[in-house]
């Protein structure tokens, strides 16, 4: 029986299906035992240190542009935001509710690339979103 070929976008975006659900189970395990901004810092902490490795590792290109670096540090901050609000959640409320409405960030990415950026309207993209939100409210109960 032969293994069929995966496209590389797809199995990415497997492994970072994966790691996800598992930090953010984990991070809630870290945000009982600990001060869950602590808890935020020390996973941000060692989540760097593996991405400097890899850009090293991976012989990828350090040549920095101005507005490549300033774009890249806006969404460092909106990465923080998000990284430790998620853990003061996980900390106050459901693991599911949390985790659920975290992962809405396609939807707002989606809303952003329609309204901004001049991506295409569709019915279908438009169903989908809706759907998407029809689905958190069914996990959140």
């Amino acid at each position: 029986m032969e293994v069929p070929e995966v496209n590389a976008a797809v199995a990415f975006g497997v492994l970072t299906m994966v790691s996800w659900g598992i930090w953010i189970v984990v991070g809630n395990a870290a945000s009982e035992s600990i001060d869950p901004t602590t808890a935020a810092a020390i996973s941000y902490l060692v989540a760097a240190i593996l991405a400097v490795g890899y850009v090293f590792v991976s012989g990828a290109s350090l040549a920095i542009t101005p507005r490549g670096g300033a774009l890249a540090g806006v969404a460092g901050v909106f990465a923080g935001v998000g990284f430790v609000s998620m853990y003061i959640g996980l900390s106050r409320g459901s693991t599911t509710v949390v985790s659920t409405l975290g992962a809405m960030y396609f939807v707002v990415a989606a809303l952003i690339g329609m309204a901004v950026l001049g991506d295409e309207i569709t019915t279908t993209r438009v169903a989908g979103l809706l759907l998407a939100g029809v689905g958190v409210i069914l996990v959140a109960q």
